[in-house]
């Protein structure tokens, strides 16, 4: 069973920058895609950013420039850098997992994967 935990949320001022990590256990292989979603209080959730398997990695309009989706194989680990953080990126976020890759992984989807982690509070203050 696919496992997911995230770190590395917190508060910072508007400007400043943070890094998400995602500790990934229990996947056996082949194809997949991973990526992050958000959740504010009163919004939908929105999908920030996905990578797949191979390295192709995509990210939302919203966050674009900004924040940037890795992954380290080695460590199984799913990252997202954020930078330039503004005060509408106060949320918690959720690491995802599908084993769909390909054309399903994109940001509009993450939300909709099966294997999500806890959730870490990121937020922003002006």
């Amino acid at each position: 069973q696919v496992q997911l935990v995230e770190s590395g949320g917190g508060s910072v001022q508007a400007g400043g920058s943070l890094r998400l990590s995602c500790a990934a256990s229990g996947y056996t292989g082949g194809s997949y895609c991973m990526g992050w979603f958000r959740q504010a209080p009163g919004r939908e959730s929105e999908g920030v950013a996905a990578i797949d398997s191979i390295g192709v990695a995509t990210s939302a309009d919203s966050v674009k420039g900004r924040f940037t989706i890795s992954k380290d194989n080695a460590k199984n680990t799913l990252y997202l850098q954020m930078n330039s953080l503004k005060p509408e990126d106060t949320a918690m976020y959720y690491c995802a997992a599908d084993r769909r890759g390909g054309s399903w992984c994109i940001p509009i989807n993450v939300d909709t994967f099966p294997y999500w982690g806890q959730g870490t509070q990121v937020t922003v203050s002006s």
